[in-house]
């Protein structure tokens, strides 16, 4: 059987304009925000929060929190945790960021962290949307929205000396 073959559809400049497009558009949509946690779910969720964070913090005067998600795929039941108290989310918007949206489940258990506070508001961030949910989440920022098929894979590098967006 032959490898399929990887065919790069994002590359690191690419990637740098729409994570600067997605950092606009969150500002347009919170700029009468104080402060806005952003929280990506590891671990290039994550990657791709903390590149939102730097750009949000130098087109705007917002103060950007992070949180790290870490979701326990493997398991029957629902297992998260946040590297800061939920508590310190409170009454505050929410960018939960992912670097792929596939079924929607990822997004949809990172969300489940921040649904037993109370919230302004919570959007959703990714750099490549499939249109491939099976859970009812929607992106509110995606940088490249691509039809696959299922049997495709997205995978995202974000690599110290290279990123870029592969299709295999």
């Amino acid at each position: 059987m032959a490898a399929k073959k990887s065919i790069q559809i994002l590359d690191q400049a690419q990637i740098k304009q729409k994570i600067d497009r997605i950092a606009y558009q969150i500002l347009e949509d919170c700029f009468d925000e104080k402060e806005i946690i952003i929280a990506g779910i590891a671990s290039r969720g994550y990657v791709f929060a903390q590149k939102l964070e730097k750009v949000m913090s130098k087109i705007s005067k917002i103060k950007c929190t992070l949180v790290e998600i870490t979701l326990d795929k493997d398991s029957t039941n629902l297992v998260a945790s946040t590297n800061i108290p939920v508590s310190q989310c409170k009454n505050k918007t929410i960018i939960l960021v992912d670097d792929v949206l596939n079924s929607g489940r990822t997004l949809l258990y990172g969300l489940s962290v921040f649904l037993n506070i109370p919230t302004k508001k919570i959007r959703t961030a990714v750099l490549v949307d499939r249109s491939h949910k099976l859970f009812p989440i929607s992106t509110d920022y995606a940088g490249y929205t691509i039809s696959t098929v299922s049997q495709e894979h997205i995978s995202v590098v974000f690599d110290k000396n290279k990123e870029a967006v592969y299709l295999s």
